[in-house]
């Protein structure tokens, strides 16, 4: 008899359609069946002898919540018998319903070893536990995970045992993981938490990746990649991790309409067993990234979300360095340009925020200065090597991208036909902050611009770090940022920005509310609230634009 082995998932929703995510422990037939009558089936696909299905649902009927029920080859196996969770549902909206939109990243899964966390309590499980108390109130009606969603270079105790059962640790590469299988023990630690595989059931999800799905720092530069395909181990660790990342974050991405028409999403059916076919696909990825596209979009209602990828799509090459290819950066362009007025709110995805304090701005910028080559051989040396050391490779370190962004921001919010608000969403440096940017007189855009950045959802920085974001966004900080600019002759970027909110240190999540035409934030930190016992609590709640 086929068994539950991690999900339900709850991953696209619109107004009359849905995919459920599962893994199951054999070949079978999964089955989601709704209370109102909807329904659907997918026989699962094999891969590396694992199991899974992703369901499309349809015959929901908008504006409803209906509870579903999960069965493999007619047997139910979710609900889990005795559970005490509420029901998982489906829920859809209407045209004109708000949009709760709730993001983060960087969720270090480990459970705590001898009942202490040390990262202190999960924003995701105390979410669910919030939701779980008044399964009628308040809740997202998407969640964002922007990266970070397992930790493949950073592995919890309990993983590093069961690896050396595996292998031995002294061999590269060490406690991290090394193949398909090893990540899908990150997988099952991150979503067996019972808390969160209830959230995940009822609340729709999208997802992208960020460094460490992959390793600290994926991607920084050409020389970086070159030094990681000269070991033994990395071509395993890649390919594995853009293969999982496809069957347990990728696909439930995708519309039903956009899986009917992937040549791959087919291939993958067509086989009995798709391990070869997925990992020649990750090969070739690997050898050229304009092969795949991981960036997607989603649209709820009048909110268009454009998820970007800013790992794999990189071009490193340091006289062209890209944090989009050049197809990439035409896809964003040609999806926020695309029907102008049709939407209120235009929400970029990017696991790493285009906007930081204006010292680590301009220091990115001096170090991609040195790794050109314009202050010499022995500069671009030591540029290197400050890059990999402290992590020098956000939009700051892609100058023309930065740019270029900021010029699509503008354009897409001006007009007649201009949305409200465009928010840049990310995560990625352990905390939290709102930065709003504006351009020269007669060159800025008709929205409202801001960049939203959230994270850790479960995870923490040193406390002097603390301090030192403070102190970069300092007016002193500011300052020595454009000497190291002026050294490195940069010119200054094309618009300016201030922090108007942060920052905020934390385990936490953002939620923005919007409707119609109207924009709300609420920041809310996850708070230990007596034993065994934790709350979210709003420390951050304001109004971004009016009706």
């Amino acid at each position: 008899m086929a068994e539950l082995r991690l999900g339900p998932l709850l991953r696209y929703t619109d107004g009359s359609s849905a995919t459920v995510w599962v893994e199951a422990s054999r070949p079978c037939t999964a089955e989601v069946r709704c209370a109102d009558g909807a329904h659907g089936t997918a026989r699962t696909f094999q891969v590396a002898g694992h199991h899974y299905a992703l369901v499309p649902v349809t015959g929901l009927t908008p504006g409803t919540a209906t509870a579903y029920e999960v069965t493999l080859d007619g047997t139910r196996v979710w609900p889990l018998p005795g559970s005490g969770s509420p029901p998982s549902v489906i829920r859809t909206g209407l045209a004109d319903d708000p949009v709760r939109v709730a993001f983060g990243s960087c969720r270090w899964a480990a459970p705590p070893d001898h009942g202490s966390d040390p990262a202190g309590p999960d924003a995701l499980d105390t979410l669910a536990a919030r939701i779980t108390a008044d399964p009628e109130g308040e809740r997202p009606d998407v969640l964002l995970l922007l990266g970070d969603q397992v930790y493949a270079d950073e592995t919890s105790p309990a993983t590093r045992r069961w690896l050396g059962a595996r292998r031995d640790l002294r061999e590269p590469p060490g406690s991290g993981v090394a193949d398909y299988e090893e990540y899908t023990r990150l997988y099952y630690e991150s979503w067996l938490d019972p808390d969160v595989r209830w959230l995940l059931s009822t609340v729709p999800s999208c997802m992208i990746f960020d460094d460490h799905d992959v390793i600290d720092d994926w991607n920084t530069s050409a020389a970086w990649l070159a030094d990681m395909r000269a070991t033994s181990w990395w071509r395993e660790r890649l390919l594995s991790g853009l293969m999982s990342y496809w069957v347990h974050q990728h696909i439930g991405n995708l519309s039903p309409a956009e899986l009917a028409g992937d040549p791959l999403f087919a291939a993958v059916h067509d086989t009995p067993d798709a391990t070869d076919v997925l990992r020649a696909f990750a090969a070739r990825a690997d050898a050229d990234n304009t092969t795949a596209r991981w960036s997607y979009r989603r649209d709820f209602g009048r909110v268009r979300l454009l998820m970007a990828d800013t790992r794999a799509a990189r071009v490193l090459d340091e006289g062209a360095r890209s944090m989009l290819g050049p197809g990439e950066a035409a896809w964003l362009r040609e999806q926020a340009l695309d029907d102008p007025g049709g939407y209120d709110h235009l929400l970029i995805g990017s696991s790493l925020p285009w906007l930081l304090p204006h010292l680590m701005h301009d220091a990115e910028g001096w170090d991609a200065a040195l790794c050109r080559g314009e202050k010499g051989p022995r500069w671009a040396r030591l540029g290197e090597r400050l890059r990999r050391a402290a992590d020098l490779e956000h939009w700051a370190a892609f100058p023309e991208s930065f740019a270029a962004l900021a010029e699509l921001i503008a354009e897409a919010g001006s007009g007649p036909g201009a949305p409200a608000t465009v928010c840049v969403l990310s995560g990625d440096v352990h905390h939290a902050y709102v930065a709003e940017p504006t351009w020269p007189a007669g060159r800025g855009p008709d929205a409202r611009v801001l960049q939203l950045t959230c994270s850790p959802v479960h995870n923490s920085i040193p406390r002097p770090l603390h301090l030192a974001f403070k102190i970069a966004w300092s007016g002193p900080a500011r300052f020595l940022g454009r000497r190291l600019a002026g050294h490195g002759r940069i010119p200054l970027p094309p618009v300016d920005w201030r922090r108007t909110g942060g920052p905020w240190f934390g385990n936490q999540l953002m939620t923005l509310t919007l409707h119609g035409r109207s924009a709300t934030l609420r920041l809310e930190h996850a708070r230990t609230d007596g034993p065994g016992r934790t709350r979210l609590t709003t420390v951050e709640e304001s109004v971004l634009t009016g009706p």
